[in-house]
């Protein structure tokens, strides 16, 4: 019954991914902020 529900779950989660109701605010292995596909720079000088 677990597994059926794991699964259930993760069928959801692709539906809602193809469905573009999924956002990720991060990009790239270190995961930086990007706006709207723009690397965020912070300006400490």
């Amino acid at each position: 019954m677990e597994l059926l529900l794991l699964l259930l779950f993760l069928v959801g989660l692709a539906v809602a991914s193809a469905a573009g109701l999924t956002a990720d605010s991060h990009d790239s292995a270190d995961w930086k902020p990007s706006d709207q596909g723009r690397r965020w720079q912070s300006r400490t000088c």
